[in-house]
């Protein structure tokens, strides 16, 4: 059974930062990536990485700002987010992913992330 905890969201001022974590257990040899969901919209993708962590892919709207990485002796994968916008807000879900195409094979609970302006 796989279980994936996201933590790390909260409230931050525009410019401010974010470190998301998501833990996971079970079968966790799978990609990882972060999607986002705002208010009366669609889940998007937001950043990938890789099993072994060596390649990462950024949606246009957060490259330059976030970062993407994965610890597997600690089977966690983290989002570092700078320079946040208000545009920004949403609920941050982890995923086990397909590397590839990005389908999401299992979906965390999510954490709110709020930017303030």
């Amino acid at each position: 059974q796989v279980q994936l905890v996201e933590s790390g969201g909260g409230l931050v001022q525009a410019g401010g930062s974010l470190r998301l974590s998501c833990a996971a257990s079970g079968r966790s040899s799978y990609a990882m990536g972060w999607f986002r969901q705002a208010p009366g919209k669609e889940r998007d993708f937001v950043a990938a990485v890789s099993w072994s962590g060596g390649r990462t892919y950024y949606a246009d709207s957060v490259k330059g700002r976030f970062t993407i990485s994965r610890d597997n002796a600690k089977n966690t994968m983290y989002l570092q987010m700078n320079s946040l916008k208000p545009e920004d807000t949403a609920v941050y879900y982890c995923a086990l992913i397909l590397w590839g195409d990005f389908t999401p094979v299992y979906w965390g609970q999510g954490t709110q992330v709020t930017v303030s302006s």
